[in-house]
């Protein structure tokens, strides 16, 4: 039986002499995984779809179980990702989360879009923002949902008040974030808490830097780590050049 799918590249592995396994993340069929067949050789027609990032029209053939994959109609290839070390991590981080929290056989609609919406947004130039919304819309999907509006304990707005009040925490056990004055996990600035509301969608007065995008991606990086008990490596990397 023959069947197409619109698919996002997240990972190829080596199989046998000429062949790669590839990890789709499909809008149709959730995360499935399928055989390349002679994609290592030169000149192989359909090396392409084993590359990075690379979004397509997949056609497989299943049989006993197993997927092949007999055609590939390319609808973008994300190239400008694979020419910046800081656009190529971002980038395979988006591939890697989608990898881990997306259960093969379940729906992914969602998570797919998300996914393509963030690297087509980086290759606009906006690679750092670009990941701090996926990652926070990704959390979301997952079951992670976080809220940076109001204290979780009292209610108070975050990073108002006097002093020590208008301090902000962030609890990685509890997923929340606490004022000042409640005081509850490690601290975070308010310029993190701006990208981290924006991410959110939120209007609120507050400045963009380049530590405060990184200091939101190391934060949502840990909590994904903490809940998934699995690192995402192309984070770790990625925090290694911004």
């Amino acid at each position: 039986m023959e069947y197409k799918v619109n698919g996002l590249l997240l990972r190829a592995t080596d199989y046998k002499e000429n062949d790669k396994i590839v990890t789709l993340l499909t809008a149709e069929r959730g995360k499935l995984t399928a055989v390349l067949r002679g994609v290592r050789k030169n000149g192989a027609k359909l090396k392409f779809a084993a590359q990075p990032f690379c979004f397509a029209e997949y056609v497989l053939a299943e049989k006993s179980g197993r997927n092949t994959v007999t055609a590939v109609t390319q609808a973008d290839g994300f190239y400008e990702l694979r020419e910046d070390i800081v656009a190529f991590y971002a980038a395979s981080a988006v591939c890697e989360v989608c990898d881990v929290i997306q259960p093969e056989g379940d729906g992914a609609t969602d998570l797919f879009f998300l996914a393509i919406r963030a690297l087509r947004d980086m290759c606009t130039g906006n690679v750092t923002g670009a990941l701090v919304g996926f990652l926070w819309k990704a959390l979301a999907v997952a079951g992670y949902a976080l809220s940076c509006d109001v204290c979780a304990n009292c209610g108070a707005e975050l990073g108002e008040g006097d002093g020590e009040e208008r301090k902000i925490f962030f609890d990685f056990p509890s997923g929340t974030f606490t004022c000042g004055a409640c005081k509850k996990g490690a601290g975070v600035s308010p310029t993190t808490l701006y990208i981290l509301r924006k991410a959110d969608g939120t209007d609120c007065p507050g400045m963009e830097t380049d530590d405060g995008k990184k200091r939101a991606i190391k934060l949502l990086s840990r909590y994904f780590t903490f809940r998934t008990e699995e690192p995402i490596h192309s984070l770790a990397e990625l925090l290694t050049v911004l």
